[in-house]
């Protein structure tokens, strides 16, 4: 499990609200056992994948981390992709508008999570930056993740 996931999880079991206050994107944290194993580790990969595709922009990566169909609320509106072609259309329309932005890496920091069941719900603040290191897009985004088999998958995202 990466680190920055062992770290939520081992907050969340400490908090009294069952929520996760905040973590770091250090994976030098090491590794340890959180109150939902398989999903701490299933909801960490499906992460670290998602950002890889922003990094190399990989529309397919990207794609593969959703459920369908997939609802993206961003400015204000809800967009339902059905399938996966109108998905890769949207994510190939964002990845040009990041390219034209200049942006070359995605990071990201935990800020909330939530397991219940076969649902989770998961706030990450990005930080789209330049090869130099400026921040060129900060932004949070809230995730409805459902899992499918053994896979979690992101169902629902809202822009803020």
């Amino acid at each position: 499990m990466t680190g920055r996931w062992s770290t939520v999880f081992k907050e969340a079991a400490m908090a009294d609200d069952g929520g996760i206050a905040s973590t770091g994107n250090d994976r030098n944290n090491g590794s340890g056992s959180g109150l939902n194993g398989d999903a701490e580790e299933a909801i960490a990969q499906l992460f670290d994948d998602y950002q890889t595709g922003f990094n190399d922009y990989d529309v397919e990566q990207i794609c593969d981390c959703f459920a369908l169909p997939a609802v993206i609320w961003q400015h204000d509106k809800g967009h339902v992709f059905n399938d996966e072609d109108e998905l890769i259309e949207n994510i190939e329309a964002l990845l040009n508008a990041l390219e034209k932005e200049g942006v070359t890496h995605s990071d990201f920091q935990v800020v909330s999570s939530h397991v219940s069941g076969s649902a989770a719900l998961v706030t990450l603040d990005w930080v789209q930056e330049t090869d130099t290191g400026e921040a060129v897009l900060e932004f949070t985004c809230h995730y409805q993740l459902i899992q499918d088999g053994a896979e979690w998958l992101i169902a629902c995202v809202v822009n803020e």
